[in-house]
């Protein structure tokens, strides 16, 4: 078998940061990147702030060539995420809350 055919496990990098999912990818022996190889490098989509890996392929204990790509997507998590930042109407009251919950057992 030739060093080329060696094969090592894919780690679980869904969770991570993403550059902690890099450095997890490379002492496996795999390389970590975004999930379009042709498009901008990883580190260029990550920057700057906190981003989460949310899915990877080939998925956890899968084989693979030692120094195969791991495609991962990711979301930003460090609060600058767009959403709703609109105040919040006040809460229901309990009262209206015991009432919604009566007609669902209705």
């Amino acid at each position: 078998m030739s060093p080329d055919d060696e094969r090592v496990c894919v780690p679980d990098l869904i969770g991570l940061p993403v550059h902690e999912a890099r450095d997890v990818g490379h002492q496996a022996a795999v390389v970590v990147v975004a999930v379009d190889v042709d498009g901008p490098a990883l580190g260029a989509l990550t920057w700057p702030g906190v981003w989460i890996v949310t899915g990877q392929d080939p998925g956890a204990g899968a084989r693979v060539r030692k120094w195969d790509n791991v495609r991962i997507t990711f979301r930003r998590a460090d609060g600058d995420e767009a959403g709703d930042r609109e105040p919040r109407l006040p809460p229901p009251s309990p009262d209206d809350l015991e009432a919604h919950a009566a007609l669902d057992e209705a």
